[in-house]
């Protein structure tokens, strides 16, 4: 398994991100979230424009390859003394075969480079992989709902892996 960074700029790059992602997220969160909500936050947060503006803010995003194929993708910004995961995601064909792993520990390896002492994450209440997290040492510290426009909030628990004792 590879990690490939999207650079800014590269919006021949940018463009495939979003469209990948946009398929990913809408064939996981529709039946989750139904279509119009994820319709929706699909174009706050993997548009093109979304996804440069994001990049602009320094967060990292990185396609997931195996065999010279994108499988995947993850994003994470610092934040203060902890590394923020925004996005962590498998195509469907490539879930169940241990790939989690690998990409958390090229997380974690990108958390300690940058001096964190923790990792967090949010994930929807009702995303039965939350489970995926704990199993690699996340704990859950607390539960938000964010409203995020439009009448659509995201309900979630904020998850952390610790790096440095507190």
């Amino acid at each position: 398994m590879t990690f490939k960074k999207i650079i800014l700029g590269d919006t021949e790059e940018i463009k495939i991100l979003s469209q990948e992602a946009s398929s990913i997220v809408k064939e996981y969160y529709d039946p989750l979230l139904g279509s119009e909500q994820n319709d929706y936050m699909i174009n706050q947060f993997q548009s093109v424009s979304s996804l440069t503006e994001q990049l602009q803010k320094g967060y990292q995003y990185y396609f997931v390859c195996e065999n010279d194929k994108n499988i995947g993708f993850l994003a994470f910004v610092p934040k203060e003394n902890e590394l923020y995961l925004s996005k962590f995601y498998l195509e469907k064909s490539a879930r169940g075969k241990g790939y989690a792993r690998t990409m958390m520990n090229f997380v974690i390896e990108n958390a300690r480079k940058m001096k964190a002492a923790s990792i967090t994450l949010n994930v929807n209440k009702h995303n039965v992989t939350k489970y995926i997290y704990e199993k690699l040492g996340f704990v859950r510290i607390r539960s938000e709902k964010i409203d995020i426009g439009s009448g659509y909030y995201m309900d979630d628990y904020v998850y952390e892996y610790q790096l440095l004792k507190k």
